[in-house]
């Protein structure tokens, strides 16, 4: 982390496979992850564990794959499970330069057939007497379900969240309408990074070409210097989401 910045990255891996389910790609993943120099990654569809594809792949990992890609990095990893199924889990992951002074893991799924959470931790930075509050989040497809996890995230804001710290809500919103902007901003006085120094949203899917603006990172109590959906052709084959990277002068 640079003197009073910090870089984000929030990015949706699709389990670790390429577009189609086609290759295991999570080692590729890993190097480009790294390249970014993020000093946090907001991560969904983070693969927990699945019994069958560690039995059929034999680059997979021996250890979780929040802990492969964290390694010699990202010293602290937070994983919440939102999806759990017969022969595994997935769910959102958070890895940090610097150390966690509480995570949680709290379901927002309106239904057991779409299991949804949201990873709140809280983050002390160095030579920052302010806690930094950050929330990793994948929303649901349906719109119904989307405005149910809306109202739920902004009570877990205004109860546990103080108005004045600093504040990152990251992640896949599933959200081509732009709903969240009208509810985040008028209840919570959120701002998306992207929006703000851009006036627009960044297109994020499908990463080899991007139409949709899925993926966001909203802020407040801090400020956005810069805000891009990196653009190197090796995105393009790794997930079906490019990721968006920010950094914040704190």
């Amino acid at each position: 982390m640079q003197e009073n910045q910090l870089r984000i990255l929030t990015y949706n891996l699709h389990k670790g496979f390429s577009v189609g389910n086609r290759h295991f790609i999570l080692h590729q993943i890993r190097e480009a992850l790294v390249d970014t120099g993020a000093d946090i990654l907001f991560l969904q569809e983070m693969q927990g564990e699945h019994t069958e594809h560690e039995q059929t792949h034999h680059n997979w990992p021996e250890c979780s794959h929040s802990d492969f890609l964290a390694e010699d990095v990202w010293p602290h990893v937070a994983y919440g499970k939102n999806a759990v199924y017969k022969v595994g889990h997935h769910g959102n992951a958070i890895l940090s330069k610097h150390a966690f002074h509480s995570w949680e893991n709290i379901n927002v799924s309106p239904y057991v057939w779409a299991s949804r959470s949201l990873l709140h931790a809280v983050i002390r930075l160095p030579e920052h007497d302010d806690d930094l509050h950050i929330i990793c989040i994948h929303l649901g497809l349906i719109g119904a379900e989307r405005r149910r996890q809306f109202d739920t995230l902004c009570k877990r804001i205004d109860g546990f969240v103080p108005h004045d710290a600093p504040l990152i809500v990251a992640g896949d919103f599933n959200d081509w309408t732009g709903q969240a902007e009208k509810r985040f901003y008028k209840h919570l006085k959120l701002k998306e990074a992207f929006r703000t120094l851009h006036s627009r949203y960044a297109k994020t899917w499908p990463a080899w070409f991007p139409m949709l603006p899925m993926d966001r990172i909203y802020y407040r109590g801090i400020q956005p210097v810069h805000c891009e959906r990196p653009n190197h052709a090796l995105w393009k084959s790794l997930s079906d989401h490019a990721p968006l990277l920010a950094t914040f002068k704190l």
